[in-house]
């Protein structure tokens, strides 16, 4: 039975599967996992984890969830799957006044960094050195365009006061403000995997000059419900060990 809060709401039964790490128990690279993991962790909702050893899914599971691979979370005893899907049913289900929206405010803020990843796979699965300072360039360059975004003060920074033309620099955190919002729960998993990816197999670390990229990041390395639900690093290289091939 479902536990009640103060108010008399019974509290939703919640258990979020994810794929587990090489050792076949600690959380594994997965983005997807992690963007669920967050959402649920800043709803404030009670719910369990379990992480799925994908070379030997139990029984159980596999009926659970047939041919499903993970994420996937049973809701009050419901299946659902497709992460996206499940980010909606949880934003409209999960809903004030009980639990936070999490919505990004400014449509902008959806998009910001949505071309990182693409250019980071054509990066890294390169293996020709003659094209790999072009690719560099293209995945600095996508970096270099949520830097602007995240410098670039959001309507409701902008001071109705201010000259259009002397707006300042936004200092705020993440995508949409100084908040976690689902557009951060997207992005934010993707980021460091290319931070992580980058270092090790082709000895990239994006540049510090990119102050509102890193003013980002090192924002969410701060709070515990991105530090705590990112994979080991180890984990990450482990899952590009065969993808990031070496140039030859």
């Amino acid at each position: 039975m479902a536990d009640s809060d103060v108010s008399g709401v019974e509290e939703p039964v919640v258990e979020l599967f994810v794929k587990a790490g090489s050792d076949g128990e600690s959380i594994g690279n997965c983005p997807f996992s992690q963007r669920l993991f967050m959402i649920l962790w800043l709803k404030g909702v009670t719910f369990n984890v379990t992480t799925v050893d994908l070379k030997r899914k139990p029984a159980n599971l596999a009926n659970l969830a047939p041919g499903t691979q993970p994420p996937f979370l049973t809701y009050n005893g419901d299946v659902k799957t497709d992460t996206n899907k499940i980010e909606e049913f949880l934003e409209a289900t999960l809903s004030p006044p009980k639990f936070p929206k999490l919505a990004a405010k400014n449509p902008e803020s959806n998009t910001a960094g949505n071309d990182i990843f693409s250019k980071f796979s054509a990066y890294v699965k390169n293996t020709s050195p003659a094209s790999n300072d072009a690719l560099e360039m293209a995945l600095l360059k996508s970096l270099k365009k949520l830097d602007d975004f995240m410098n670039t003060p959001l309507p409701d920074e902008v001071d109705q006061n201010d000259d259009d033309d002397d707006l300042g620099q936004s200092q705020r955190k993440f995508l949409d403000g100084d908040d976690f919002t689902l557009a951060d729960c997207n992005l934010l998993p993707k980021l460091h995997i290319v931070k992580v990816v980058c270092k090790k197999y082709r000895g990239f670390s994006i540049p510090r000059e990119l102050t509102g990229y890193w003013r980002y990041l090192d924002s969410a390395y701060a709070r515990e419900e991105f530090a705590n639900t990112c994979p080991a690093d180890k984990e990450i290289e482990i899952a590009y060990m065969a993808v990031a091939r070496p140039l030859k």
